[in-house]
């Protein structure tokens, strides 16, 4: 069997488990927490016509939960002699009939593959990356196999008594070895898995991650004193299940939990059962940290729950205080469909080659962002331990004020964007300062928005906004310290510089606020009187959230955010150097299942990246932009913009189908107004789409593909005003196109096309993966160049991935500059073509996808097998808000209050600096900003004046006594106040 055979059968056989394939649980959810016996009772009303089907014991009893498992054996029988083993809609109804159930979920496998990189303990090991398996499900999120403390200056802080006692921190992981050495406060250690042991015996996950929090000797930990929850959730096999998560979340609940690390993550961001529990954990007060993936370097690899917004998503560096290859970046991707994503991840910290407790009783060294996640939970223990032993700070300890201190606190990493770093690189002596001052407030992250400060705001400060160009948006995350509940009663309002100010800005917001967060969408664009202005406009946006009273007090809780603005406008470029990208047809997972463009990828089938110019297409954008092309995003259909403003449509890697009414504005835009379409395609098959299926253990079903690596049907019905159609033929090979080395991975090609193309001899990969044959073919027509002399030209390569920063083949951004210089200059192509010649190839047949309509914008369930398509949106305008010219002499920094104070005398403590990861604290403090509160001056102004109006009375009343008698005064020394 060939190689590639082989790889297919393990598309296959993608989640057969040894031992679990009998599993079929679902999770009944409650309305509220019931007891133990109302759950019986809840459960055996709805099952008593289903003697198949049971109600599953939980691991650790609790005494009241918000859920529990049914599960059928398999053998039974159901109403009406049907098999007990998948559940009967009829059941499923009965359940959700019932008042007291919220909803029914399949409860999911989760599958990790952590490989040993050592079987010696102090051994450097390689790097390990992301297995297959993996991708479609949670994983730990270390990489591979140094004194971590000192690093982060925690001995400072335990010279004050501060080393996490009383703090108590739940690891959710593989469990923890029993009686390891290191520790010194395990105050609990239960097994949630089928594994009926709670120690961690066989990964070692679990021990090395509690290690770097709390281990008390040899290699120590940053939190010693802190008591650790270990909750095995990861059995031996390094599968876990839903249940078994949420058994443990219901336990961190009823312990009290201060801090719960999960170094586990995964892209399914719509796991709803999961997403919503996280939040009743953090609306609840356990500060959730989580790590935020191992896929780095590249963009659009977030990894949930760290992506939550009420989590604080760790990323990794590396020793010289960069970010480290393997973290994964944002943008998130939940906001991509509608423009941009937000901020991700909340701060960085160290995670490459830390030294950990392991199995054995000795140490050892693991990287990875499930090492950066416990090193930010054992410096989070510290400054827990500070806020929980202050009367005042423990009554505003919370998730949000835990990430206010850590991101107000943090240093910005040199070189890096927001969406490597977040906010920066935890400071810790910094933060513990912070602490001791926190006051109750609304943040946002990012803390401003500024086009000049470059790379840090990239890819916002990349290019300049203009006259008619599509709107920016910068998704805002506010942060409320308050209360995990709040709202936004009043719209933001803008404050430019001056009333002339040609920036037209309006927003988009949560009115309400949970848990501890929300958002602010601001909308960026140029109005009419800017198309010919270039400068900064400057100016500042202001958000108002009120929260309920906190508990010592009776008003409700008020507080005003100051987002500064710099934005770089220019005049509105020419024509033929703007591209705007459609993002309105990508789909991709989660939002179903859609296959990776390059079949040859092993390592993560499904297209999850974003499909956005600033995630996988982050490279070509940036090559685009130092070429002095404009590219803006298209977040709507295409009746949406106006191709008069555009040189250039780029549609790359699209997975919808196209309103009829766009396939029309096309064919004019194109015909008439002049406008030139880039396509590059991507492979297309429907055999191919069914042979890649694999069977789903969660729902017991073989899951086929919603798609190919993109919609070539759409695409053909797209072009067909000019007779283009690509076919369903599946292509790989390497070639050469002028002086250039070029590849093709998992490619169409040209089955009709108008004008001159490029041909080369590839590889059948279609006749490989069917049939496991290898066939060369020659003349292979994959690119079309259809050029008018007046109206619009058109443009198809066969495939994407060499534009794809994840599509490892080789680039082809030079090809892309080729056809923009050549439309836009009328220039011949430097690529050599010739007439298309038709070759024998067939017209894509339409794979069977019967549940595409439940990820598509475009169709909705078809009837009588023929697509079925909704009504074309209305365009989405954003009405800008009116102009609040604030005044030149009121300091924009007024407005903004001070989150906490800073204590100078740690600098004796540090030694003035020095040491691995750092400098002394008067350095790291010396970019802090000392904005103050303006009521705190009027307070002291206050106070200052009546003083010395008591002090001069006192004088003057002794000098007229004392004058009278003509006695010498002694010079009165006075005692200055701070």
């Amino acid at each position: 069997m060939s190689p590639r055979a082989l790889l297919y059968l393990l598309l296959l056989q993608v989640f057969l488990q040894p031992g679990i394939t009998d599993l079929n649980q679902y999770i009944v959810t409650f309305t509220e927490y019931l007891s133990q016996l109302e759950q019986k009772q809840v459960i055996e009303q709805c099952l008593a016509r289903y003697p198949a089907w049971f109600r599953v014991e939980g691991r650790i009893p609790t005494e009241r939960s918000d859920f529990c498992v049914i599960g059928s054996g398999g053998g039974g029988k159901g109403v009406d002699g049907k098999e007990g083993t998948v559940l009967d809609e009829r059941l499923k109804s009965e359940l959700l009939g019932h008042d007291k159930v919220s909803g029914v979920y399949k409860d999911k496998i989760l599958t990790v593959d952590l490989k040993s990189t050592s079987s010696r303990d102090e051994m450097y090991g390689g790097t390990e990356r992301s297995s297959y398996l993996d991708f479609f499900q949670r994983k730990l999120m270390s990489v591979t196999s140094r004194s971590i403390t000192s690093l982060v200056q925690a001995p400072v802080l335990w010279r004050r008594g501060i080393t996490g006692k009383g703090v108590k921190v739940a690891i959710l992981d593989t469990g923890l070895q029993a009686n390891h050495p290191h520790f010194r406060h395990v105050m609990d250690a239960i097994d949630f898995t089928d594994d009926n042991d709670h120690s961690d015996q066989v990964i070692g996950h679990g021990t090395f991650v509690a290690g770097v929090i709390a281990s008390s000797r040899d290699c120590l930990g940053i939190a010693p004193d802190s008591e650790i929850y270990s909750l095995k959730v990861f059995n031996s096999k390094q599968i876990s299940h839903t249940s078994w998560f949420l058994e443990a979340f219901n336990y961190a609940l009823q312990t009290d939990i201060d801090i719960l690390n999960l170094s586990i993550g995964g892209p399914d961001f719509m796991d709803a059962l999961f997403v919503k529990k996280v939040m009743e954990l953090t609306s609840r007060g356990v500060i959730f940290v989580s790590a935020l993936g191992n896929d780095g370097p590249h963009y659009g690899t977030l990894n949930n729950p760290a992506d939550q917004l009420d989590v604080i998503g760790v990323g990794g560096l590396s020793y010289e205080d960069e970010v480290a290859d393997f973290s994964s970046r944002g943008m998130t991707l939940w906001e991509l469909p509608y423009g941009y994503g937000r901020v991700k991840p909340d701060i960085v910290t160290y995670g490459t080659a830390i030294r950990g407790s392991s199995l054995k009783g000795s140490c050892r060294y693991l990287t990875g962002t499930s090492v950066a996640s416990p090193v930010a939970s054992g410096m989070i223990a510290l400054i827990t331990q500070v806020m929980k032993d202050n009367e005042r700070l423990q009554r505003v300890k919370s998730p949000a004020s835990m990430k206010q201190i850590l991101m107000t606190s943090a240093e910005r990493v040199k070189g890096s964007n927001m969406f490597e770093q977040g906010s920066g690189k935890v400071n810790l002596i910094r933060a513990y300062e912070l602490a001791k001052g926190y006051v109750p407030q609304i943040t946002v992250s990012p803390d401003r928005i500024d086009w000049t400060d470059c790379p840090y705001m990239w890819p916002y400060c990349s290019q300049p906004v203009y006259h008619t160009a599509m709107p920016v948006i910068v998704n805002m995350t506010l942060i409320n310290g308050m209360a995990s509940t709040g709202e936004i009663r009043t719209p933001p309002t803008w404050h430019p510089k001056t009333d002339s100010s040609v920036l037209e800005v309006a927003f988009e917001y949560s009115s309400a606020l949970f848990p501890w967060s929300g958002y602010v969408a601001v909308v960026i664009s140029v109005g009419v009187t800017g198309k010919e202005t270039v400068g900064t406009e400057e100016g500042y946006i202001l958000v108002t959230v009120t929260s309920p009273p906190s508990s010592e007090d009776i008003t409700e809780q008020t507080s005003t955010v100051k987002i500064p603005v710099k934005i770089n406008v220019i005049p509105t470029p020419s024509r033929g150097k703007r591209i705007l990208w459609d993002q309105f047809h990508s789909l991709g997972y989660p939002v179903g299942p859609f296959p990776r463009d390059n079949l040859n990828l092993q390592t993560s089938p499904l297209d999850w990246n974003g499909d956005h110019i600033h995630t996988n297409f982050n490279e070509m954008y940036n090559y685009l932009r130092s070429k002095g092309y404009f590219v803006e995003v298209l977040n709507q259909n295409f009746r949406c913009f106006d191709a008069l403003n555009y040189g250039h449509l780029l549609l790359v890697d699209l997975e919808d189908e196209f309103f009829k009414e766009e396939i029309q504005k096309l064919e004019v835009d194109v015909n008439k107004h002049g406008l030139n379409v880039i396509v590059f395609a991507d492979w297309y098959n429907y055999q191919i789409i069914k042979h890649i299926k694999f069977f789903d253990d969660n729902t017991k079903q073989w899951v086929i593909p919603q798609g190919g690596g993109a919609n070539i049907p759409a695409l053909n019905k797209l072009l067909s005003p000019w007779n283009i159609v690509l076919s369903d033929k599946v292509w790989k090979g390497k070639f050469t196109m002028t002086s250039h080395t070029m590849e093709v991975a998992s490619a169409s090609s040209l089955l009709s096309f108008p004008g001159d193309v490029f041909t080369t001899s590839l590889v059948d990969e279609t006749a490989e993966i069917l049939s496991s044959s290898t066939l060369t073919v020659g003349d292979v027509p994959i690119l079309g160049v259809a050029r008018t002399p007046v109206n619009g030209s058109i443009a198809v390569y066969t495939d994407s991935s060499c534009l794809d920063s994840v599509g490892h083949t080789v680039k082809c951004f030079w090809l892309l500059e080729d056809i923009l210089r050549g439309f836009t200059t009328g220039k011949e192509l430097t690529v050599p073509l010739q007439p298309f010649k038709q070759p024998k190839f067939r017209y894509p047949k339409v794979a069977s996808t019967a549940l595409f309509h439940r990820y598509s914008r475009v169709v909705k369930a078809s009837t009588g097998g023929q697509p079925s398509y909704r009504d074309i949106p209305v365009c989405r305008a954003h009405n800008p808000v009116p102009k609040q010219a604030y005044n030149n002499s009121y300091p924009i920094g007024q407005l903004h209050s001070r989150l906490l104070s800073i204590n100078h005398k740690l600098d004796s403590e540090m030694g003035g600096g020095g040491g691995v990861g750092g400098a002394g604290a008067r350095d790291m403090l010396s970019d802090y900003n000392y904005e103050a509160d303006v009521r705190v001056f009027y307070i002291l102004g206050i106070i200052t004046a009546v003083s010395i109006v008591v002090v001069l009375y006192f004088l003057y009343s002794v000098y007229s006594l004392f004058h009278k008698k003509r006695i010498v005064l002694y010079k009165v020394r006075t005692r200055r106040g701070v």
